[in-house]
């Protein structure tokens, strides 16, 4: 009798057990797939890992997970999948994990930190009752609130992150723990996650003082954006319970909305907080808040602290840095982390390439001529002006052209209408580059007026018209969005595909902030990456700080000419680091230095004359990994990937000559961000068998072209095709004709036997018969595959 397979095991024995020991369907979640697999990028070309997925996921409630279980074949042993179910369990934050091959049972409790062998699974009471003792939750009116449901009307489930998050939150403050902090990566629905711990706390009447009441509840934020969408949309069902507060301190309502400076003190008033009482709130959720409320000097931080009774959640997207170390002080240590990093390994996330772009004054710095007058007549202080002071001390018209060309240039050769977002340094550089991008492209500009905008603050309701259109997916306009600081943070922009850098970012922080406008993935809409373009060097400084958590996917380098025009080939490379240019020797006068210059109205001086080259294009990948590259050439890096899978040029042979093994070595190298069609491309030989490129570049090996190998076969393998029937021989020698001139994928059956000449000797059925039937033409085509490569 055949031994079990790992899927009988489970139907007959591992199944019955868990429904003996009190599982209910509901609670058992049966081949359940958890991640959506880790991208990865290949040229222009997109595929996904294979996704995370556990065995069985036990949950006490439906909306708390509880184990993990990981089933192994009947004859293998009962421990096999401990290992694997551990990494679950830790990834998931799961308590118990088990391995059983169905007869045997090994659990991992995390709890005691032991493993033991069991005859039965514990029940899910049980399980339950370990963890409330281990964690000392004894009053079931507060165990009745961990394990409540959440919403779940919207039809969006919480994925397993955003629901250890809010399980945690919901656990620590009815553990009394009065300030929290949760650290989530941009793009992973920290909304979703305030909202439902929200719910859980208001649908269970939770409250600071233990009263029959829904508490009350204030969501705050530095803008208003962060503040009306959520509070229309996803706080939607909460109904007449939400408020925001304007103007007013509408006392009435559960859910309270509010932005800083609404409520904060100012010269006119002494901040509209103070007309609540300091206990009115029972939690508020601190969104965004690196940016400014925790810090000791903020006079934010005083309602905050104004409100000291009540529970404080704050959310933030940015690990701890110096310039936000006032944050950590204030909330802590986060409770829990979900990293840029992971989610971009989980799928959830969407990598990126990036072009680092540099224009001949950044390059080599400016320096005006003796005496050069300004736009406005000013005489311009001498000295060297590097990108750090482009645009706040000296506005370079040519700079901003040759910048938007070269961009218009980019998005013509990949699509003019994919959503592209530009950071500049501050609103009337923004306009300045709306305008250059907007007489670059005025064939588009005549039909669609707002093929590209400007969102800045000063554009009040006009500029959030033209966000809100940006932001939906079914709209091609506006396809391009100049701002300075207005979009950095808060913003939803899932179809974003290009984030467009021309501002210098020395802050961690922000730069989290920017890339995070692209880290949305929709398949159903065909963004699985984005594409930054830095223009000043930001990106790639910052990839290198070791506290970088979520390296690029790809990184070009391109030198632009004085009109934005591309000079020499891109150069494509892997990155390990990459180390922006040192300022030159002189520097550019300071802000201070222009400040002393008395009467002055415009606060930069204004250059209209000069052309401005771009001087150099680099583009970073990272490996299929995630771990980031050295600078080399993509030949090089396939040499080495190749010489790790392959000790020698005749072990790569053996495998490559057969059918089914080829396709896995290519598979290997897709994953690891190799397409062999991209790699015949670089090498300039469009002739040469894959084959042999790859032993060329791993062992250096002389390259054969592909009709040199069809050439030897027909020649040094003739009693091959002597077996075989005019007919029959002569459609072998149309295959090997077809390899000549398209390669190996023409070895595929039954697709050669339908293209001409081929198709000329009948349909399939009827060439097939020529051979003697279907398995012997198999057996043909293989056998002249494996002699291709035999030597």
């Amino acid at each position: 009798m055949p031994a079990l397979t790992e899927a009988d095991t489970c139907r007959k024995y591992i199944l019955p057990k868990l429904y003996a020991a009190g599982w209910s369907d509901d609670q058992i979640s049966e081949q359940k797939t958890f991640t959506d697999g880790r991208i990865i990028v290949a040229g222009n070309k997109c595929s996904r890992k294979k996704p995370k997925r556990a065995d069985y996921l036990l949950r006490y409630r439906r909306d708390f997970m509880i184990a993990v279980v990981e089933a192994k074949a009947s004859y293998k042993k009962p421990g096999d999948g401990i290992q694997q179910a551990k990494e679950y369990a830790e990834t998931l934050g799961l308590k118990f994990a088990y391995s059983t091959n169905g007869h045997g049972i090994i659990e991992h409790d995390y709890l005691t930190g032991r493993e033991r062998i069991l005859d039965t699974f514990p029940s899910p009471d049980e399980l339950w009752n370990r963890i409330r003792q281990a964690e000392g939750i004894s009053n079931n009116a507060i165990a009745n609130i961990i394990t409540s449901p959440c919403y779940h009307l919207s039809g969006k489930t919480p994925r397993y992150y955003q629901e250890i998050a809010i399980n945690r939150s919901i656990q620590a403050v009815l553990n009394g723990k009065r300030r929290i902090l949760l650290n989530m990566a941009t793009g992973t629905g920290k909304t979703v996650v305030v909202f439902q711990i929200i719910w859980k706390l208001w649908n269970t009447r939770w409250n600071r003082t233990g009263e029959y009441r829904r508490p009350k509840i204030l969501y705050l934020a530095d803008r208003n954006i962060l503040i009306d969408d959520p509070k229309d949309k996803i706080f939607a069902p909460f109904g007449d319970a939400r408020w925001k507060i304007e103007g007013e301190a509408v006392k009435s309502r559960e859910i309270y909305f509010a932005i800083y400076q609404s409520i904060a003190k100012d010269e006119r008033r002494l901040g509209l907080y103070r007309e609540y009482a300091q206990d009115f709130f029972d939690l508020i959720i601190v969104d965004e808040c690196h940016r400014g409320s925790a810090r000791d000097e903020s006079n934010w931080r005083e309602i905050l602290e104004y409100f000291e009774p009540a529970y404080q959640i704050g959310i933030t997207a940015t690990p701890l840095r110096e310039e936000n170390k006032d944050t950590y002080l204030y909330f802590g240590n986060p409770i829990y982390t979900y990293s840029l990093k992971q989610g971009i390994e989980d799928g959830f996330l969407a990598p990126y390439k990036v072009h680092r772009v540099v224009s001949s004054v950044d390059a080599a710095g400016w320096r005006p001529s003796e005496g050069e007058l300004d736009r406005y007549g000013r005489e311009i202080p001498d000295g060297e002006y590097s990108t750090k002071d482009f645009e706040t001390i000296i506005s370079l018209k040519g700079r901003t052209e040759a910048i938007a060309k070269h961009l218009s240039n980019y998005l013509k050769k990949t699509n003019r209408f994919d959503k592209t977002i530009i950071f500049c340094v501050d609103q009337e550089h923004a306009e300045d580059m709306r305008k250059s991008l907007n007489n670059l492209n005025s064939d588009l500009a005549k039909e669609f007026s707002d093929y590209v905008c400007r969102v800045v603050s000063e554009e009040g309701d006009i500029g959030r018209g033209h966000l809100s259109r940006f932001q939906e997916l079914e709209t091609e306009t506006p396809a391009i969005l100049t701002t300075s600081r207005l979009l950095t943070t808060g913003v939803d922009m899932p179809t974003c595909k290009n984030v467009v850098i021309v501002k210098v970012i020395n802050s961690m922080t922000d730069f989290k902030q920017i890339i995070g406008r692209g880290t949305r993935v929709r398949d159903d809409y065909g963004k699985l990456y984005f594409t930054i373009m830095d223009y000043t060097g930001s990106a790639t400084k910052l990839f290198a700080d070791p506290d970088f958590d979520g390296e690029p996917a790809i990184i070009t380098e391109e030198e632009i000419n004085n009109i934005g025009d591309v000079v020499g080939k891109p150069v494509v490379t892997m990155p390990e680091e990459y180390n922006s240019a040192e300022d030159s020797g002189e520097h550019a006068p300071t802000i201070k230095d222009i400040a002393d210059v008395p009467d002055i109205t415009p606060r930069k001086y204004y250059v209209d004359n000069g052309s401005i080259e771009i001087a150099a294009d680099i583009v970073y990948e990272l490996d299929a990994d995630g771990k980031k590259l050295r600078v080399v050439k993509l030949t090089d890096y396939t040499g080495e990937k190749i010489r790790e899978i392959f000790t020698s040029a005749a072990e790569l042979r053996s495998k490559w000559s057969i059918a089914d093994e080829r396709t896995t070595i290519i598979e290997t190298l897709a994953d690891k961000g190799i397409l062999l069609e991209d790699l015949i491309e670089v090498s300039g030989d469009p002739d040469v068998d894959p084959f042999d490129l790859l032993c060329n570049l791993a062992f250096h090996s002389p390259k054969r072209s592909r009709r040199e190998r069809a050439d030897r076969i027909k020649k040094e393998q003739k009693e091959f095709f002597e077996r075989y029937d005019t007919d029959a021989r002569q459609i072998l020698n149309e295959i090997l004709d077809k390899y000549i001139e398209h390669g190996t994928a023409q070895f595929k059956i039954p697709d050669i036997l339908k293209i001409e000449p081929i198709s000329r000797y009948g349909n399939v059925m009827e060439i097939a018969d020529k051979f003697g039937g279907t398995e012997q033409l198999r057996k043909a085509v293989y056998e002249m595959q494996n002699l291709l490569y035999a030597g």
